[in-house]
């Protein structure tokens, strides 16, 4: 299987590097253009559109070295796919929305769904590097094209934009990915096609006990695993794109070959340096601090 994940190379238009966040190049945008509401991830509420009381004037954290234990995780969970340097220095041609107060709120706007395309361009992505997708491949190809294509267009453009359907669209390839990906990953597996339990998309697997687990190519997209225990469980080959990890403990996890998914998820989960993640995901910082 370790030969099928390293099929082919994406375009060099949305190589996973240039899909990381470049905080150096961007305006704090997820610091200002995001709501969020004084929870157990925010110490405070803050409206979309007002800068976060920690952004300093050269776009940087003043509390990033202390977000979690000042009441701000979420911020430590959270990766824009590298929207924000796109929009920052492509769509807006490096001029900040300080020195250009008329684009403020244009630009707060255009964020979100440039994060959303490049969402989109990170999963694509992905899919092209796995062999038992070949036969799409086309497909993948043309649908990263687009979506690449549509992250170059002027702001008017992009808010325009349904990005509802094109989600749609692609998801269609994403889960033909997923089909052909598992079953050939099941193949691979002789000797070890015993039962395994089924999910739908969406399952509710909140504070599952599934520690030690076999879950080798499982359907768990979009599963709700918050606060699940997961230690020890196998996850190759299974599916996770949009799975909520949130605290779920994941130490001793083998996610190595898992698909879709994302820094994210693995941000908001509980592990440790036992965690088996795919290569182009790192374990947190705080995963080694006795908070987390």
């Amino acid at each position: 299987m370790s030969e099928d994940l390293e099929y082919a190379k994406a375009p060099h238009g949305s190589s996973r590097l240039s899909l990381q966040a470049d905080c150096e190049n961007c305006f704090g945008l997820c610091c200002v253009a995001l709501p969020f509401a004084a929870s157990a991830d925010f110490a405070i509420d803050k409206h979309a559109g007002q800068p976060c009381q920690n952004l300093q004037a050269d776009f940087r954290c003043g509390v990033h070295n202390s977000l979690r234990q000042m009441g701000f995780r979420g911020c430590t969970v959270y990766d824009c796919f590298g929207a924000g340097q796109k929009v920052s220095q492509v769509t807006y041609g490096g001029l900040d929305w300080r020195k250009s107060p008329k684009s403020a709120k244009e630009m707060f706007e255009v964020f979100p769904i440039m994060w959303q395309l490049h969402e989109l361009l990170w999963y694509l992505s992905e899919a092209l590097t796995l062999r038992p997708a070949r036969p799409i491949r086309d497909e993948l190809s043309q649908a990263l094209d687009k979506t690449e294509r549509l992250t170059n267009l002027d702001p008017d453009s992009i808010l325009k934009l349904d990005v509802a359907a094109h989600r749609a669209d692609v998801n269609k390839l994403l889960l033909r990915t997923s089909e052909l990906v598992r079953a050939d990953f099941l193949r691979s597996q002789r000797g070890s096609a015993g039962k395994r339990k089924t999910y739908s998309r969406g399952a509710d697997l909140i504070g599952a006990k599934l520690r030690g687990a076999d879950l080798r190519a499982a359907n768990l997209r979009g599963a709700y695993l918050i606060a699940a225990d997961l230690r020890g469980a196998d996850l190759r080959g299974a599916d996770l794109i949009g799975a909520d990890f949130r605290d779920a403990d994941i130490r001793g996890a083998d996610l190595t070959e898992s698909i879709f998914l994302t820094q994210p998820q693995i941000n908001a989960a509980k592990g440790d340096a036992s965690t088996k993640l795919p290569p182009s995901l790192s374990h947190p910082m705080h995963w080694s601090s006795p908070e987390a």
